[in-house]
């Protein structure tokens, strides 16, 4: 089976509107870099997403970096600064579709948004 994950900064104390654009930047960018035999599988499939959180950037910047490593297509999502945030302020970050076993490697011990 294939997912895509989404992992949001808790930090940043986002409105629920505001975490769910920043969800839906960070799922469209992550499927648009992903492969497209995956993507076609994962559609084919239902879409599975999960969306989880981490407590701030350095946590967030861990896990990028570990998925990174493994081969894993991931995104990072950078605020523009119009509404709620800075400029520039890291958000969340996307990854997959890709198969849940792989992802589960990088993702699995981090708790549901």
């Amino acid at each position: 089976m294939l997912k895509q994950v989404i992992v949001v900064r808790k930090d940043l104390n986002m409105s629920c509107g505001k975490i769910a654009a920043q969800v839906a930047h960070a799922s469209l960018e992550a499927y648009l870099i992903s492969d497209e035999k995956l993507r076609n599988m994962w559609r084919i499939e239902g879409a599975k997403k999960i969306v989880l959180k981490v407590d701030n950037l350095e946590q967030l910047e861990e896990i990028y970096n570990r998925a990174e490593a493994m081969g894993i297509r991931i995104v990072k999502i950078v605020d523009a600064g119009y509404t709620e945030l800075d400029p520039g302020t890291v958000t969340c970050i996307g990854a997959g579709p890709d198969f849940e076993d792989r992802l589960n490697k990088v993702f699995g011990s981090l708790k549901l948004l």
